[in-house]
């Protein structure tokens, strides 16, 4: 004979689903737990993938930027990441700019900033360049030996970006042994790699440069400033960006371009 089943007015049939959700939250509880305990001896691939979780973890922080590289399907490239590692050596790097132009800064012919593309320094000294002119003066070799000593520091991509003012072009050029300039975009162009090749002459490596113009089309100072010899020398500058990336070496991953055979070698020998 069957026994009866006890029956119990007090308890509630609970769900099935309730120890499968259990189960799954304990699995997760370790998962964190193993993370925290292990800090940041994880490994690449690791951070990688709990990038993606800035915003909740509160171990990184940057934004949800997909990049591609290694491990792209996972998301972020970590290079490329703007992080708590990356935002730290910034950091570094501006204070480091703030106490080595301390003199130029307070006579403003430095100026330095943060944005997201990196640290700007901006050398905007009205003896820095003549009207016109892409020839470096006495003044800028002096400030550039010390923008050399910073960028050596570094060892980050640096890109040398030449400005302009808009009424700086004279043909026939009135200084000697300098050619003229046909617009600004050429005089700005003159300018930064004027400024590469001086900071090459003192040991910084070339190929964490690059050399860019903007001619004109960047001013600083407004139609009514550039009257004043500062306003005219806020657009007739350079601006030393350092990136947010490091290492010179190309990545391992990069494509390496398709070298098409040339008609000759195509024929065969007779």
């Amino acid at each position: 004979m069957a026994r009866k089943k006890q029956e119990c007015p007090e308890c509630e049939e609970i769900p099935v689903w309730i120890t499968t959700f259990g189960d799954l939250n304990t699995l997760l509880l370790s998962f964190f737990v193993m993370i925290f305990s292990i800090g940041k001896d994880i490994p690449k691939e690791v951070q990688l993938i709990l990038s993606a979780f800035s915003d909740s973890l509160g171990f990184f922080e940057g934004g949800q930027t997909l990049e591609k590289g290694k491990l792209e399907q996972m998301g972020m490239n970590l290079e490329t990441l703007p992080s708590q590692v990356t935002g730290r050596s910034l950091a570094r790097a501006k204070a480091q700019a703030l106490s080595i132009f301390k003199p130029e800064i307070q006579a403003k012919k430095v100026r330095i900033e943060e944005e997201e593309r990196g640290i700007i320094i901006s050398l905007v000294g009205a003896d820095f360049f003549e009207p016109g002119s892409a020839q470096l003066t006495p003044a800028i070799e002096e400030v550039l030996k010390k923008v050399s000593y910073l960028l050596k520091q570094l060892n980050r991509y640096t890109r040398i970006e030449g400005h302009s003012g808009s009424k700086e072009i004279q043909i026939p050029s009135p200084y000697p042994n300098e050619r003229s300039y046909n617009n600004s975009w050429d005089l700005g162009a003159a300018r930064s790699i004027n400024v590469v090749l001086f900071l090459q002459s003192l040991g910084v490596e070339p190929s964490l440069m690059q050399a860019l113009t903007y001619g004109s089309y960047r001013p600083l100072a407004t139609e009514g400033d550039t009257r004043t010899p500062e306003g005219e020398a806020h657009n007739r500058r350079i601006d030393i960006v350092i990136l947010p990336f490091k290492e010179p070496g190309k990545n391992p991953f990069e494509k390496k371009p398709k070298i098409t055979p040339s008609i000759e070698n195509l024929i065969p020998d007779t």
